[in-house]
């Protein structure tokens, strides 16, 4: 990146990814105040609009039936106590039943959380925060792995169809065989698919399985089409509001077959969101980087050029206070006093002569006892801003052509 390379050292990298960090933060808190900009602007008349009514629901209410306005109130207080407990006016399933139990697991290990059904027992919510804790923790561990397999076999497809269409232009020998498309060849063994296609792909999947669900959803709950792909988007980013649940009717025709089918649809659309969520997150890592590349620090390039024509005619007399300093690990070599009076065209000193061939010597030592140990040899030098990384970017790391270190 840009800015990482002012400098050299592990500082300059590490106030790289720190410019990274706080312009990302600074973004996300930009975009949350335009949402809630935005939904304020949406949503506050609407809610005025029914308080008002509510109100003169009430007033019409407490006056038809000779109530007064503060019993009324207190007997609604406790109706809502009871709708924490489950408690609804309109027949549905127990909650606390085995299968309404599993289907409130569910919703707790995926971090979907509906909230329609909440512990009310000391004991039910105690044993609540150590379940979740390991449930949500091995959830997210089959989500990374589930990921890594899907970016494999989509790499794996588009690798298959990249090599069928070279070889239809007649830049691959049909037969395998090494000919004239040699370099042709090379490049395939290390080509990697685009993030952009693969979010495609992802977009397209989480697409059709929202349509499909939302087919099953709105005759069996009765629900418009419109509200079925909003409870699908919903549910399947566990963002999990509550408002609207599938399978809470005491009720459905083929009951059994519809909760499999809930299941099976929540639990790939779950997948393939979070997949989804992870391939986008590259996508503004990417356009973090650019930016941060845009705004360039000149002042660093100023910097450079007066550093280095202060140190062009410098002659240290003895020996070199800055001679190249090597990484074994990276086989980094950083430019040094020497090198700037070699560049000018000044004579050093043998002593600087010998350092430099101990410098190559060095990596040439590891160059060989890494051949003969069969380790292979990691570059680490470049660096794109997506190298390392944890969870989820850690295993899309060096797979996708945009997070390649080698690009």
């Amino acid at each position: 990146m840009a800015c990482g390379g002012c400098c050299c050292s592990g500082a300059g990298r590490l106030n790289a990814d720190n410019a990274r960090f706080l312009l990302l933060a600074v973004l996300i808190a930009l975009y949350m105040l335009c949402g809630a900009a935005v939904f304020s602007a949406i949503e506050l008349p609407g809610e005025r609009r029914a308080k008002q009514r509510w109100e003169e629901r009430l007033q019409n209410f407490t006056r038809r039936h000779n109530l007064s306005r503060a019993e009324l109130r207190d007997f609604l207080r406790e109706y809502e106590e009871a709708s924490v407990a489950g408690i609804r006016v309109d027949d549905i399933r127990p909650r606390w039943d085995f299968t309404g139990a599993f289907y409130f697991v569910g919703t707790v290990v995926s971090t979907i959380g509906f909230g329609m059904t909440t512990p009310a027992t000391v004991g039910g919510k105690i044993f609540l925060i150590f379940y979740g804790l390991i449930g949500c923790a091995g959830t997210i561990l089959f989500f990374n792995l589930f990921l890594e397999r899907l970016i494999t076999v989509i790499a794996y497809v588009m690798k298959s169809c990249h090599e069928r269409q070279l070889r239809r232009k007649g830049v691959l020998p049909h037969d395998g065989r090494r000919g004239s498309g040699t370099s042709e060849a090379d490049s395939l063994a290390g080509w990697k698919p685009s993030v952009y296609y693969v979010m495609l792909i992802l977009c397209i999947a989480s697409l059709i399985i929202s349509c499909c669900a939302s087919a099953m959803y709105t005759p069996i709950e009765g629900w418009s089409y419109f509200d079925s792909l909003y409870f699908c988007f919903v549910a399947f980013s566990t963002i999990g509001f509550g408002d609207l649940v599938s399978s809470q009717n005491t009720h459905y025709e083929s009951q059994g077959l519809y909760r499999f089918g809930n299941f099976v649809f929540i639990l790939m659309g779950v997948c393939c969101i979070y997949s989804l969520f992870n391939v986008i997150s590259i996508v503004i890592k990417q356009s973090i980087n650019w930016i941060l590349k845009k705004l360039d620090c000149r002042c660093c390039h100023r910097c450079q050029r007066k550093l280095f024509r202060s140190r062009r005619n410098v002659v240290m007399p003895g020996n070199v206070r800055g001679r190249r300093n090597i990484s074994i690990e990276t086989d980094i070599v950083n430019e040094s006093d020497t090198d700037g009076r070699r560049l000018s065209g000044e004579m050093i000193s043998m002593k600087d002569f010998l350092a430099s061939n101990k410098v190559s010597l060095a990596i040439m030592q590891k160059q060989l006892s890494e051949t003969a140990n069969g380790y292979p040899r990691q570059m680490s030098s470049k660096q794109n801003g997506f190298s390392g990384g944890v969870g989820a970017l850690a295993i899309m790391n060096n797979r996708l052509a945009e997070t390649s270190v080698d690009r």
